[in-house]
């Protein structure tokens, strides 16, 4: 399949075991293990009916999400982090189960029954302990307020790639057609929600030995790094939804402080900040390129060995488990791998009942850069479908294209696309770039701008190395301190 689906270990945390720790990054003992089924026990305020649900969404996040991230300094400093902040909030003696999630996007939840997600992205972007620990603890509020609860039973609206799944699929979306509406879903809290979780986790951060200003200060982060990636989805970073429905508001940052003042004055921020680094150093930046690279309009998957490209004035996404665009007119195409038997035709595969609304006197069988393709044609109240398969490398993969009408320009479209799917060559595999966090100290002299100087490959990169670093311009760079820098390699 083109998906990733990412069963990788998680590491599973017993607050109780942890609870004595003094550092974050002590040396790893009995109270972190290692666990591929994700099971837990029940948690305080979580009945055994959330438990069953999130051991069935358990998977599915991984899946939607890209899979597991691994990387042990990073996933030992988690484990230790939650384990603290768990029994801080009275849960010493639950096991919760806690995930880094491969991907780019700045993301953190939390869900009924012990299962703490947090993604690499938001791993960069934290400075120290403490900001990491803030987030962390206001997920954790969420699950200890009910607010989970509460928000799964609220509808939730679809973008228009799944409209065009749900016509031609028949309606049947489940978790790999669905990952941008399930990603919305686990962070859907209203605005009331949001300012609670603020306030509650500010004090399980603080009773946990946290610096509880690091809430405010981590939310002015999220707001400017926000503002950077405005745009910047070329180079392969993503606002996700947490960035969008946690928005860094005034009176977000205001509720912060104020909670934090009512437990003690600011103190000296970062006074962890080297160890979290040492935690981060080397730790992937911006989308996992082994699972396929947007660059302009054409798609390049280095792994699987193959490229195409779209139609001028399509806006080509990657997602964790397709590859996705749509047109200002509201055409849209999605690509993906699929599941056949190696003895079984392409036409009749087109013919297996998963088209609704199939045109059977419109298959036909083609040939383009020597690859086998079949084409055919459907039509639904509402879409107009053309869907080609191309069998390459014992792996057969299908582009959707879907339009409220046909036409012409649709047509050419489709047949241009599918006749661009072809092997990469080695100028495609050449651009592309894998990014990761490296730690540099300051000398003497040293500016945002000299800095910045050392990272090759990414747009703006002085904003960038001010957003990662949390810096607002004209603030100064401190000798012997250590900053994150992006490194190409």
């Amino acid at each position: 399949m083109l998906a990733r689906l990412g069963t990788g270990l998680t590491a599973l945390v017993l607050a109780g075991a942890l609870a004595g720790c003094t550092g974050l990054f002590d040396s790893p003992g009995d109270g972190v293990t290692r666990t591929g089924d994700g099971v837990t026990s029940i948690s305080a305020g979580a009945t055994p009916a959330d438990l069953s649900a999130s051991q069935i969404e358990h998977p599915k996040i991984i899946a939607t999400y890209g899979g597991v991230y691994k990387d042990r300094d990073a996933e030992i400093a988690l484990a230790r982090l939650a384990g603290r902040l768990l029994a801080a909030d009275n849960q010493g003696d639950v096991a919760f189960t806690v995930t880094i999630l491969d991907t780019a996007e700045v993301n953190a939840f939390a869900l009924p029954g012990g299962y703490i997600y947090v993604t690499r992205g938001l791993l960069t972007l934290a400075n120290d302990t403490s900001e990491l620990a803030a987030v962390v603890s206001h997920e954790i509020a969420h699950v200890t307020l009910r607010h989970a609860q509460a928000r799964s039973s609220r509808a939730r609206t679809g973008r228009i790639v799944d409209r065009v799944l749900g016509g031609i699929l028949g309606a049947n979306l489940d978790v790999d057609q669905s990952s941008a509406r399930a990603k919305r879903s686990l962070a859907a809290f209203s605005q009331g929600q949001e300012l609670d979780a603020d306030r509650e986790g500010i004090k399980i951060a603080a009773r946990a030995g946290y610096d509880p200003h690091a809430a405010a200060r981590f939310l002015a982060i999220m707001g400017r790094f926000s503002q950077f990636v405005e745009g910047e989805a070329a180079t392969g970073f993503d606002n996700g939804d947490f960035l969008a429905t946690h928005p860094s508001t005034p009176r977000r940052i205001e509720t912060a402080v104020r909670a934090a003042r009512a437990i003690g004055p600011p103190g000296v921020p970062g006074a962890d900040r080297d160890r979290y680094l040492d935690a981060i150093d080397g730790i992937m930046f911006g989308n996992n390129p082994d699972d396929g690279v947007v660059i302009g309009q054409r798609f390049v998957h280095p792994r699987l060995k193959f490229t195409f490209t779209v139609p001028p004035g399509q806006k080509l996404t990657k997602g964790d488990i397709a590859v996705v665009a749509v047109a200002s007119d509201g055409s849209a195409m999605r690509f993906d791998g699929a599941e056949v038997p190696p003895d079984m035709a392409l036409a009749d595969y087109l013919r297996s009942g998963w088209i609704d609304g199939l045109l059977p006197q419109t298959i036909r069988i083609g040939t383009a850069n020597g690859l086998e393709n079949a084409q055919v044609e459907a039509k639904t109240d509402d879409w107009y479908f053309r869907i080609g398969a191309i069998r390459y490398d014992d792996q057969v993969y299908r582009f959707i294209f879907a339009a409220e009408k046909d036409s012409p320009e649709f047509r050419k479209g489709f047949h241009a696309t599918l006749e661009s799917f072809q092997k990469s060559r080695r100028a495609d595999i050449s651009r592309i770039r894998r990014f990761s966090i490296d730690v540099v100290t300051a000398s003497s002299g040293d500016t945002p701008r000299s800095l910045a100087s050392r990272m090759r490959g990414v747009n703006r990169p002085e904003q960038l190395f001010l957003a990662l670093n949390g810096l607002l311009p004209g603030d100064p760079i401190a000798p012997g301190q250590r900053y994150k820098v992006v490194k190409s390699q």
